[in-house]
């Protein structure tokens, strides 16, 4: 099959960048929120320098074991993380890894906590155009491994398992606590159902991040930081915890970054 890659100098229409400006990096860190990107540049890695902010993607690079590294926000949902992968694919982009924020559903996990996901439950609609619903969404075992790697290295408390993916922050979570509090019959008992087969969080986009990248040939993984715990309730966790796991985040992506050098 074909690839269509960018020109060094082409700057691509959503991310606002050219491959010229990633300095050769093959390695993007994925966070969803532009506001994080600044944040964990400087904190992964060696000097971080201001790329591009256009639309939901805020990109920064960094530097890990001497090599440029790509962090470049995706925004919220599907639609986005795929409009991002490709442009990034075509900028020569190889390797990725998501880190963001979840809620946790099973009783075992604790907020502060990390999240490593080696697969994805499809409730989203974008996987879908990339592949048939019988396809599964599953992470690079390249990249879980290293991250599993670096997350034992550091200490960090971390599980390792399957997310449920959803396009609503709600109802596809089934919550509640929405403005109507309705939820459709399709989704009411679903969290139930989903503890009961072992799956370990809700969020928003690793479905759509595995799906897309395996029908670009990119290798894909994903950590993400427990800010809530759905068996208790529908709060965000305190900011000391929070914060707590974005560190521990920081500590597995950079020594993830470093094995996949």
């Amino acid at each position: 099959m074909e690839k269509h890659y960018a020109s060094e100098n082409e700057v691509l229409y959503h991310v606002g960048f050219s491959k010229a400006q990633l300095q050769g990096a093959n390695i993007a860190i994925l966070p969803g929120d532009p506001g994080r990107v600044e944040p964990l540049a400087r904190q992964l890695g060696a000097k971080p320098s201001f790329i591009a902010c256009h639309r939901e993607y805020t990109s920064w690079l960094t530097h890990i074991a001497d090599q440029a590294v790509l962090v470049c926000s995706t925004g919220m949902g599907g639609p986005s993380v795929a409009i991002c992968l490709e442009e990034l694919a075509r900028m020569g982009i190889s390797q990725v890894i998501r880190v963001g924020t979840t809620g946790t559903i099973q009783e075992k996990i604790n907020p502060g906590e990390v999240i490593i996901n080696k697969a994805s439950v499809r409730l989203d609609g974008t996987s879908h155009h990339y592949a048939p619903a019988s396809f599964p969404a599953v992470a690079s075992f390249t990249v879980t491994g290293a991250l599993i790697e670096a997350a034992k290295a550091c200490n960090a408390p971390y599980h390792v398992g399957i997310a449920v993916s959803s396009d609503t922050f709600w109802p596809g979570q089934e919550r509640y606590d929405s403005f109507t509090g309705y939820v459709p019959l399709h989704f009411q008992g679903t969290m139930e159902e989903w503890q009961r087969v072992g799956a370990l969080n809700y969020e928003m986009e690793t479905s759509a991040l595995f799906v897309t990248c395996q029908a670009l040939g990119i290798k894909a993984g994903a950590v993400c930081g427990v800010v809530a715990k759905r068996t208790e309730g529908e709060a965000i966790v305190p900011k000391e915890l929070y914060d707590q796991a974005l560190q521990y985040q920081i500590a597995i992506v950079r020594g993830a970054v470093e094995r996949l050098s």
